[in-house]
């Protein structure tokens, strides 16, 4: 295939699911590697301790440091897994981009496994479990609806136009 509009959406289509890659495994890093910031987040967020005062739900809050790290084991796993299925797919659509409209198809069959597993995290983890079981939205300071929001609605719209034919 020659320089073509559907080579050059291919092409924008494989960067941009390596950049959501790139994007999953920089945030597993960064949790990994400065394990405290965002650990304080999740303890916040199953403590309830700065829902609003008198809230009746906070008998749904967790008072137990090893279900904290595990919950926080489980997101970063979720995110460096996401990463990783990103990566594989742009991988796998980069070395089809040249190739006829079924294999470029096939390459980018793991984009929406990826979508899925990252919109369960940040929707259902965050604003689910989160926000609404936790009722994260009652803090002030440790509410990640936005920035889980803007993640997984990138995750969305660049799966959309992946899947869409050249």
């Amino acid at each position: 295939m020659t320089d073509t509009p559907a080579l050059r959406a291919r092409a924008a289509k494989t960067a941009m699911v390596a950049s959501l890659g790139i994007f999953g495994l920089l945030v597993a890093f960064n949790n990994v590697t400065d394990y405290g910031s965002n650990f304080a987040f999740v303890r916040h967020v199953l403590l309830m301790d700065t829902t609003f005062a008198g809230n009746a739900l906070r008998w749904r809050a967790i008072n137990a440091p090893l279900l904290w790290h595990l919950f926080y084991a489980l997101i970063i796993a979720c995110e460096f897994a996401t990463g990783v299925l990103f990566c594989l797919a742009a991988w796998s659509m980069a070395r089809a981009i040249r190739g006829d409209a079924g294999t470029f198809r096939r390459a980018r069959s793991l984009v929406p496994v990826a979508t899925a597993l990252g919109f369960l995290l940040w929707f259902f983890g965050f604003s689910v479990v989160g926000g609404e079981w936790f009722v994260m939205w009652q803090s002030h300071d440790w509410n990640g609806q936005q920035p889980a929001f803007r993640f997984y609605m990138t995750m969305l719209a660049v799966c959309i136009f992946v899947q869409a034919p050249e």
